[in-house]
């Protein structure tokens, strides 16, 4: 690749570490650059290189969150290792989706969110006033890191938001907890389609290293900006992503 390819991919990975790190989604700026600077690229060496990237960016952040946020290691380590388990089954089936129907379905559920978190302002600014039981939260983490690693594994843009938005929404967890619990369970996610794209033979790992150098960078930006500026910051930021996911996907399947 050219020097100004090389540029165009860090660049890209640096946003997309900060976007990741503050709300997910940062899938939907390394995928598309990834083809356009190598359009000749396989879908799956695409993705398998956007997972070495994304992870080291994702554990990146999750150090940064947990040394000011309290993290519950004894259900969020064990969800971890549930969403690696499931995104690598996601990975292994991603030929067996039929995407024609899978994004718009996406899609459909993106704008959802974009509508709940916009008629709901309270929802993730703060704290839920009664704090939900050790059950329900095993329960909501063991459901999501399941069900949201398969879909990392299948596609993948918007888990972060999706994980962010099932812990503010069913535990009541204020923007900021709830984007460093999601951190950790999308690193989980991330490993997982990373061992088994990487076991498979799909993932540059010059390329994908250089791009997790970058990454990891905008995660650490991202991550603190969303310490030091709060739910209300996570809230806006969150919106704005929904709103560019739902236009990219809907580019890249009616466009």
């Amino acid at each position: 690749m050219q020097l100004a390819d090389w540029t165009v991919l860090l660049v890209a990975a640096a946003a997309a570490g900060w976007v990741d790190a503050v709300v997910g989604g940062g899938g939907l700026i390394i995928l598309p650059t990834l083809f356009l600077v190598a359009p000749g690229i396989a879908p799956q060496t695409a993705l398998g290189t956007n997972k070495l990237a994304a992870f080291a960016g994702t554990s990146t952040a999750v150090i940064t969150f947990a040394r000011r946020v309290p993290m519950q290691w004894k259900v969020l380590i064990p969800g971890a290792v549930i969403a690696a388990i499931t995104a690598a089954c996601g990975a292994a089936a991603v030929s067996l989706i039929d995407r024609d129907l899978f994004i718009p379905l996406v899609m459909v559920v993106l704008v959802g969110v974009a509508l709940f978190v916009t008629l709901r302002p309270s929802i993730g600014m703060t704290m839920a006033t009664h704090p939900p039981t050790r059950r329900k939260v095993i329960l909501v983490v063991a459901l999501a890191a399941g069900l949201i690693g398969l879909y990392d594994g299948l596609l993948g843009p918007g888990t972060g938001t999706f994980l962010i938005i099932t812990f503010a929404t069913l535990l009541g967890t204020e923007f900021v907890r709830a984007a460093a619990m999601a951190k950790v369970i999308n690193c989980g996610s991330n490993l997982g389609a990373l061992l088994y794209l990487g076991a498979t033979g799909h993932i540059l790992w010059g390329l994908g290293a250089g791009m997790a150098v970058a990454n990891v960078a905008g995660a650490l930006v991202g991550s603190r900006m969303a310490l030091a500026k709060g739910a209300g910051f996570v809230r806006i930021v969150l919106l704005v992503v929904v709103v560019v996911m739902v236009i990219r996907l809907g580019w890249q399947q009616f466009g």
